[in-house]
């Protein structure tokens, strides 16, 4: 979100819009939201994905268990090494690609893990991007590391190749809602995709997004809304 100064209402002096700002004044619309009949509904598949996400940070130990030392000196940090922050649109973690340094059962692991960090209703879609935007290669294409050691409270199995980045933590890291920055996206049909990007499994996100623009009074519309977007720098976007 922009930092950009704007005009208050009352005074000349100006303020700085911050995420903490745009939240307060959304909050009582989030409240609205939550006292919704759909709120069952919401809860219900959070406890789903919930369960998914543990099933996969169980996996996450037992993939580290199977590595051979060879496999852990290629792919295992320590958890503050500086990697594990790291974020781009197109990028490997390590030189190792899942279909060519991993066991057939490993490779299926991490499949699982991946597949298990998305919801039931989107997760086979999301495989199917990885493999539609990694070529030939595939999910394969793909590259993985892990951060840290089961058990010691202090875990993290990052995933990332082209559009894509995704993060299971176990809870690792206070304050961060995915362990660190994550990445997604999908080409579908080409860079320049029109209006209705059709094709594109993401689509759906953005329509909620627009959604929630509706639902904004003036003032939040005004904090929530830029001219230009942020340039892209890889993890330096982030910061």
């Amino acid at each position: 979100m922009s930092t950009q100064p704007f005009p208050h209402d009352d005074c000349e002096c100006c303020r700085e819009v911050t995420r903490r700002t745009f939240l307060k004044t959304t909050v009582v619309g989030a409240a609205a939201v939550a006292a919704s009949p759909l709120t069952s509904l919401a809860v219900s598949q959070a406890e789903k994905a919930t369960a998914k996400k543990a099933a996969s940070e169980t996996l996450v130990t037992t993939l580290f268990k199977s590595l051979s030392e060879e496999q852990r000196k290629a792919i295992c940090f320590p958890f503050d090494h500086p990697l594990r922050s790291k974020v781009d649109n197109n990028w490997m973690i390590t030189d190792k690609k899942i279909s060519a340094f991993y066991t057939k059962d490993q490779q299926a692991m991490i499949r699982e893990i991946f597949a298990g960090l998305h919801s039931p209703e989107y997760a086979e879609k999301v495989v199917q991007q990885v493999e539609h935007d990694g070529g030939k290669e595939g999910f394969g294409g793909s590259s993985i590391a892990l951060f840290g050691q089961p058990g010691s409270g202090k875990f993290e199995f990052v995933l990332a190749g082209r559009h894509v980045t995704r993060r299971c933590d176990g809870d690792s890291v206070e304050g961060a809602a995915f362990g660190g920055p994550i990445f997604y996206g999908h080409a579908a049909k080409s860079f320049n995709e029109p209006a209705d990007h059709p094709g594109n499994i993401y689509w759906f996100q953005a329509k909620r997004a627009n959604e929630v623009f509706k639902m904004l009074d003036g003032k939040q519309r005004e904090l929530a809304l830029l001219d230009e977007p942020r340039e892209e720098k890889g993890t330096d976007t982030v910061r």
